[in-house]
């Protein structure tokens, strides 16, 4: 597990890898160290790259009432 600035533990995967490039089918990692490497594997040399990981999506309440809006 790696530690981030924002405080969360992040596990180490070729998809966050700074070295790592996303194929065009989105099924591979072109490596510029270890060559073909799959998403979920990683090696020695990686490197967290923050810009690739994509944040969990967060769901919004929206079953208000007025109540809620009232001072």
């Amino acid at each position: 597990m790696k530690k981030t600035l924002s405080g969360k533990n992040v596990s180490p995967k070729c998809i966050y890898c700074e070295t790592g490039i996303v194929t065009n089918d989105g099924k591979t990692i072109l490596c510029k160290r270890k060559g073909v490497m799959q998403p979920d594997s990683f090696c020695r040399k990686f490197r967290y790259d923050p810009l690739k990981r994509v944040p969990d999506t967060v769901k919004l309440q929206t079953d208000f009432s007025e109540e809620d809006f009232a001072l």
